[in-house]
């Protein structure tokens, strides 16, 4: 006779069904936007029951929020650390490069204007403090007097983003965006790039 799961059982298949519902939500939310992705289709990728998205969730629309806030979770480290740009810039690109579903999440807000997360106001004041952080480095030497902060910020983060965005062009300059050692090479690279950004006072 199969006995029944412990209280402590039922919380890690709680928590992994969660996990599976999150990872196949970033990539249908990333592939078809917050309208057009499909809660059935959610469950098909996870594996589970679709009824389970309200269970946990309370609907897609908390499941999308708890894509956001996980991705953001998973942040800090890489948006803010102490040490000079040409790292921050490195470590961000690692990051993207590691979780390209997230960021396809984010181009999709963009392109489509689709959010659901009704939390510009948070997102807005992280971006305010990646402005923050280039205006006072940019105060030590880290970027030339002659650049505006948020416009290096901007193009710094679409550098970042590249090879997510156009693989196809990385693949005819003769890169390979689908080596496991990619993301090290290229971040190395752009921090190589972003050291040679200090002040020309």
């Amino acid at each position: 006779m199969r006995r029944s799961p412990g209280p402590d059982e039922r919380q890690r298949d709680a928590e992994r069904t969660k996990q599976q519902l999150l990872d196949a939500a970033v990539t249908e939310f990333g592939a078809h936007g917050f309208s057009g992705a499909r809660v059935s289709a959610i469950a098909d990728r996870a594996g589970v029951n679709k009824q389970l998205i309200s269970y946990y969730f309370g609907g897609k629309e908390g499941l999308y929020q708890a894509v956001v806030d996980r991705w953001r979770a998973s942040e800090p480290s890489v948006t803010e650390p102490p040490g000079p740009l040409s790292d921050l810039v490195g470590a961000y690109a690692k990051s993207t490069i590691a979780q390209p579903d997230l960021l396809r999440l984010l181009i999709r807000e963009g392109v489509d204007g689709d959010s659901a997360s009704h939390d510009q106001e948070a997102q807005d004041e992280r971006f305010q403090r990646m402005l923050a952080d280039f205006t006072r480095r940019q105060s030590e030497g880290e970027l030339p007097s002659d650049v505006d902060p948020a416009y290096a910020a901007l193009a710094l983060f679409g550098i970042s983003a590249a090879p997510v965005v156009f693989p196809q062009i990385a693949r005819a300059l003769g890169l390979d965006p689908d080596n496991p050692d990619f993301g090290d090479l290229y971040a190395e690279q752009v921090g190589v790039l972003v050291s040679r950004f200090k002040s020309r006072r």
